[in-house]
């Protein structure tokens, strides 16, 4: 079955997972059947709905006749065999219990169309074994959905022992078709991607207080401030339930060994039915205490280096097992989990070789089968590294906050690539930029650069405060604003034409950066706005310069100290953007408006653009700067390109001579 042939899609379950499934699928343009055991649930699941899709109209992300069309989508239902018996595609979300997900199977093999492709949305459990319970192994897969799915990115396609590869492409397809990001999980082993990083490392956490290695305090304070998680380890398994992780731990345990026994601490919270906040109590307290409030000086060296030291053991048995690559791994976690940075680029930046030795002390201290080193993790230190080497004399330099792309007509694409942290920059972005920007300029067959955000959520949501946050030390701060200062400036500098393609939240040094094009087009969902002010900060990437060269100082003014957001129309009323466009079209016109640049006299490009930075502060200056290169361009080879064409009527072919 190929993705045109999608018509039709059962979800099975209308809680949490499965009503979030039902929306996103319905917004997909998909008919679905939502189906759950009883009345109530159903009616509950599609209250569920409507509540999302009405916030979502109420903040303008959809309009309020794409809420009647979804829900006209929608059909929900208790019977089985009506909810399934036209489907292409059956998406089953009910508990995570192994007996429940199997009964259902066996049912739906028995309604469903012979060429319908099963999915189960797990979170870790054998994919192999639901398909056994069908009369279709070859047309089952996983397709894990994280929570809640209106917002999540990620969706891992995991592959059963005798899933045909077609049914994967086409799951793959179909995700992306929801505006997913699928991922790959080629093996079926508990945990899959995410899972089986998070829950070891929650775990590690766990036995690291019982073992009266650390405090809690100095476990999440680590975790979170040091390694430069979203959250802390203890924090985090509150948020997701102890119970939750627990279970997964469970299985893990039950399937791989005793490398996964649960610590003792998340037993006993279990026992006592403290499991976070969904109960009001868990690692911490948030019905009586203050919650999570984890200390940001409490970090430890020796905490820090097992728990990096438990995730690269945990990645070398996924990349040594063919479970999934590298790049699968730090993707999916980066999506999944909001890492910063994915597992597999900070244990090679940590160094493969302190990590081993980590593990080899700590399994001679304590004997435990979770310190014990996979295989894998002892090649690839003894290699440098899971990513392998650089190819010899490829040419290419490999980034990890931004990406170069060369989608033709002479065009050099930038894209900041953090879709996972809403392209927020980093101080590994303000090291790279300047990188990628000289890559571009030294690139002869590249006229003119497209500056982009990866995905289309946004352009930049402004710098990541979490990630600086070890920066916090006003000499270093004041470094840090230098740095931001050097890299955007270098894009202001950059003598080949430069156009930002803004899609989303353009906010912050999201602003500052889109400042440096030369041109802005913006999609009309933008928001736009330097919100420093109400953080007690002020723009500190050159948004008090450059702003007001662009919109006026009157307007910069308001702009940054209201601290307020604007839409694209209003920032085009501004002079800020210069064109606005239909969402969907932001991507074609701003490519055509580069390309048209790139098409144009590269020598008197430069020029021009050197003239008026010149001129910025100093008008003598810039026209001393304008005459001379007029002077310069009346002897280009260009020039009478330029006229000849124009004397003929035609397009000028300009060669930078």
């Amino acid at each position: 079955m190929d993705i045109e042939d999608i018509n039709t899609i059962a979800v099975l379950g209308a809680g949490n997972m499965g009503h979030g499934i039902t929306e996103v699928t319905a917004m997909a343009g998909y008919d679905v059947t939502m189906r759950d055991i009883t009345a109530e649930f159903v009616e509950s699941g599609y209250e569920e709905i409507e509540w999302s899709l009405g916030k979502l109209a109420e903040n303008d992300r959809i309009t309020e006749d794409d809420v009647e069309a979804t829900l006209e989508r929608i059909t929900p239902l208790v019977d089985l065999e009506e909810a399934v018996g036209n489907a292409d595609v059956v998406i089953e979300a009910v508990p995570e219990k192994m007996e429940i997900k199997q009964d259902v199977w066996e049912d739906v093999s028995e309604y469903a169309p012979e060429e319908a492709i099963f999915t189960t949305n797990t979170s870790s459990l054998s994919i192999t074994d639901l398909a056994d319970c069908t009369d279709r192994p070859e047309r089952f897969c996983g397709m894990h959905f994280f929570n809640p799915p209106i917002r999540m990115d990620l969706v891992e396609v995991i592959s059963g022992a005798d899933s045909n590869e077609g049914a994967l492409e086409t799951i793959e397809e179909l995700a992306e078709s929801m505006d997913k990001s699928p991922v790959r999980v080629h093996r079926d082993e508990p945990g899959f991607i995410v899972n089986r990083i998070l829950v070891p490392l929650m775990n590690e956490a766990a036995w690291l207080v019982d073992d009266e290695v650390a405090t809690i305090a100095e476990v999440d304070s680590t975790t979170k401030f040091e390694i430069g998680l979203p959250m802390g380890s203890f924090e985090l398994a509150d948020q997701v339930g102890i119970d939750v992780g627990y279970h997964v731990l469970e299985y893990m345990h039950e399937e791989l060994g005793a490398a996964y026994e649960p610590a003792p601490l998340i037993e006993r919270k279990v026992e006592t039915g403290e499991l976070g906040k969904k109960t009001g109590t868990g690692i911490y307290d948030y019905e009586d205490g203050p919650g999570a409030e984890i200390p940001t000086d409490e970090g430890s060296d020796p905490v820090e280096s097992r728990l990096v030291a438990t995730m690269a053991n945990e990645v070398a048995k996924l990349i040594g097992g063919d479970v999934a690559t590298p790049e699968a791994i730090d993707e999916a976690t980066q999506l999944g989990a909001g890492f910063p940075d994915g597992p597999v680029s900070m244990a090679d930046d940590y160094g493969l070789e302190d990590l081993l030795e980590t593990l080899e002390e700590a399994y001679e201290e304590t004997g435990h089968e979770r310190y014990a080193p996979a295989a894998y993790l002892r090649e690839r230190a003894e290699g440098g590294g899971f990513y392998e080497a650089e190819q010899e004399g490829d040419g290419e330099t490999d980034f990890e906050t931004v990406r170069l792309e060369y989608p033709g007509e002479m065009v050099g694409e930038l894209v900041v690539d953090r879709p996972h942290r809403m392209n927020t920059i980093s101080s590994e972005l303000l090291s790279e930029l300047p990188e990628a920007i000289d890559a571009l300029e030294e690139d002869d067959e590249v006229r003119a650069i497209l500056l982009v955000g990866a995905g289309d959520r946004a352009f930049s949501a402004g710098a990541d405060v979490q990630s600086m946050a070890s920066e916090a030390d006003p000499l270093d701060a004041v470094e840090l604003s230098r740095r931001g200062q050097r890299a955007f400036g270098k894009l202001e500098a950059c003598e080949k034409p430069v156009v930002a393609g803004i899609d989303g939240y353009c906010l912050g040094g999201g602003m500052e950066l889109a400042a440096c094009a030369d041109l802005r087009v913006a999609s009309e969902r933008s928001e736009l706005g330097q919100p420093e002010l109400d953080l007690g900060l002020i723009p500190g990437w050159g948004g008090t310069q450059r702003l007001r060269h662009i919109v006026g100082e009157g307007r910069a003014k308001e702009i940054i100290l209201t601290a307020d957001r604007y839409d694209a129309e209003t920032m085009a009323e501004y002079g800020f953007v210069n064109d606005v466009v239909d969402n969907d079209a932001l991507e074609d016109r701003a490519f055509e408006l580069a390309a048209d640049l790139a098409a144009g006299p590269p020598i008197a490009h430069r020029f021009t653009k050197r003239a008026m930075a010149a001129g910025r502060d100093d008008t003598d200056a810039g026209l001393e700067v304008e005459s001379t290169a007029f002077g310069h361009l009346l002897g280009t080879d260009d020039l009478m390109e330029g006229i000849t064409a124009f004397m003929g009527d035609g397009e000028p072919e300009f060669q930078g001579h």
